[in-house]
């Protein structure tokens, strides 16, 4: 293998049309991500808008990756199919991922290596992370997005990850609340970084009822009546957005403390556009040893997709 070879991987997701190229060694060449446009005011796309968004949004990012490609081996391609690995798993969006990543790889006559969007975050995680963790152990990973909030037992296979849920939330998802009470502080959609430095100007201190597991559960959907209650009474968009993104991580943490408790001491893995925020981040890692995949592909990204193609296309080769 040569630097003049390629794998390449496409990731679709309800936000964000991505691309990435990564070198036959492993490097990542372009982590090219372009978001869905979501209009002021809104909380979200419904999934006729995304894979209209994802349509107008291919051409675009293939001629910003075609610097990349140019001159070089394209050895195989991947991308992601499904929200997840599980029986029934299915969003529209990902079907305009999967006709771009078939017509370069029919085009190419290289093969197509089909994923989990949730196995590119877990791999980009890992891979950003260089986590220390053998390919026959078994791990915990945490999928924390505005469209999920699950903790997973994981063991690697040919699949990319088999994923068993074990805890998470019973109801809504950690970065839906963020963005739901970020657009109602008048922050722009998806609300999690501009949150993240509203919280951070807060200097005071936070006095609340903190969550507690039901086992590996927790409930997250009294938040947001929690929060809304805290900035009608205190007019500090400040101290509510430190108060959510702290109840975020303690829901985190208490779920984590369940899971340990439940299965045993094993590696933690931290995925998913929720755990880019330095302020979860850190109160996780007060208290744990954990591998956190690096901002940049906390969010999502198609990095995670290329690197399992590559692992699959060498395990294929052997």
């Amino acid at each position: 293998m040569t630097a003049s070879e390629v794998f390449l991987g496409l990731d679709t997701s309800n936000y964000t049309t991505s691309l990435s190229v990564l070198s036959s060694d492993g490097e990542i060449i372009a982590n090219i991500k372009r978001p869905l446009p979501v209009k002021e005011g809104e909380r979200g796309l419904r999934q006729s808008e995304a894979v209209f968004s994802h349509i107008k949004n291919m051409p675009y990012v293939m001629e910003e990756a075609e610097e990349y490609i140019r001159g070089r081996r394209i050895l195989a391609v991947g991308v992601s199919t499904r929200p997840r690995n599980q029986e029934g798993s299915y969003m529209p969006c990902f079907l305009t991922g999967i006709a771009s990543a078939e017509s370069i790889a029919r085009t190419h006559g290289v093969p197509i290596y089909r994923f989990s969007h949730q196995c590119g975050h877990i791999m980009s995680a890992l891979y950003s992370s260089k986590a220390e963790i053998d390919r026959g152990e078994s791990f915990l990973a945490f999928h924390v997005s505005g469209g999920t909030t699950e903790c997973l037992a994981v063991r690697r296979d040919d699949a990319g990850f088999s994923a068993e849920l074990v805890g998470g939330s019973k109801d809504l998802n950690a970065g839906q609340l963020i963005d739901r009470i970020g657009v109602k502080l008048g922050l722009r959609f998806p609300a999690g970084p501009a949150m993240e430095q509203l919280a951070l100007e807060y200097e005071g201190r936070l006095s609340y009822k903190h969550p507690r597991a039901e086992g590996t559960f927790v409930n997250l959907s009294g938040l947001e009546n929690m929060a809304e209650k805290m900035l009608q009474e205190s007019q500090n968009g400040q101290m509510t957005a430190a108060f959510v993104l702290n109840y975020v991580a303690d829901a985190l943490l208490s779920i984590t403390d369940a899971a340990l408790d439940k299965y045993g001491r094993m590696p933690l893995v931290f995925a998913g556009g929720v755990m880019c925020n330095s302020i979860i981040k850190n109160r996780i890692s007060e208290r744990y040893s954990a591998y956190f995949a690096h901002p940049s592909l906390s969010s999502d990204n198609a990095v995670g997709i290329s690197v399992l193609a590559r692992e699959e296309f060498f395990r294929q080769k052997r």
